[in-house]
């Protein structure tokens, strides 16, 4: 497994100036606003003040750049190093204001019961041991804590008959629309071949997420699979239709 971890950082690596270049896209559109909005409405109630928020899988800075913009202290960790430096890029002034720790997501190096929230996008389909690394998030946690992991079923494709062909038909539909193809961006052979070797890639989810957190004792876990509707721009929506994101809450 642990040439997996190596294969995981070294395509991550080589993908960090290209996933820059999406975060910087989405900071300088209303894209940065809808993603505030959405997680600012699952914290109500919170004084701002008082909340340290935990960014896991950070890549080039996206969540931990528009939390602390508005405020939050915000600790940001990612298993790969060249993510860490061009979130720090990003995040230019604001850096100072982020504790930026490179970490395996599955092995954080927290004491217990410290974080007010934890937030992460599309990691959890990307790790080796994802159970492993929802008990280690539920444990920095504090008590009624809040966990926002948003992801998707990414290359269930792969396993599926009926999803390689709605994948299929996504890359027609974006071709025939003229939009950039979001897959061809990336270096498909090494990303399907890690994706074949991580066990969600093989589940169809959130139902695996609830029942993996309702076993780590939280008091309350739920989906939200239409919070797509709201976050994704057109293109993505294009790009995406047979892989629609979800949300996976759950209180500690």
């Amino acid at each position: 497994m642990v040439n997996l971890l190596n294969d995981i950082e070294n395509y991550w690596s080589n993908r960090a100036e290209g996933y820059s270049e999406v975060n910087r896209g989405e900071l300088s559109t209303i894209q940065k606003d809808k993603w505030l909005n959405e997680i600012e409405r699952r914290l109500e109630g919170i004084p701002k003040e008082s909340i340290n928020i935990l960014d896991i899988g950070c890549g080039p800075g996206f969540f931990s750049i528009i939390l602390a913009r508005a405020g939050y202290k915000v600790t940001a960790v990612d298993y790969t190093e060249a993510m860490i430096e061009k979130a720090k890029e990003n995040a230019g002034e604001l850096s100072s204001k982020i504790t930026f720790i490179r970490m395996d997501a599955q092995n954080l190096l927290f004491d217990d019961e410290i974080f007010d929230v934890v937030v992460s996008r599309n990691l959890t389909w990307n790790l080796e041991k994802p159970d492993i690394a929802y008990k280690e998030w539920v444990r920095v946690l504090k008590k009624q804590g809040i966990l926002l992991n948003f992801d998707a079923n990414w290359y269930h494709h792969l396993f599926d008959d009926e999803k390689k062909r709605e994948y299929e038909n996504d890359r027609k539909m974006v071709a025939s629309s003229n939009l950039e193809d979001h897959y061809t961006c990336t270096d498909i052979e090494a990303m399907e071949e890690i994706a074949r070797k991580v066990p969600l890639s093989k589940i169809m989810r959130p139902a695996w997420d609830i029942s993996v957190l309702s076993q780590l004792g939280v008091t309350e876990v739920n989906a939200d699979c239409d919070v797509w509707k709201n976050l994704w721009s057109e293109e993505e929506k294009f790009n995406y239709a047979s892989t629609p994101m979800f949300l996976v809450q759950a209180i500690k």
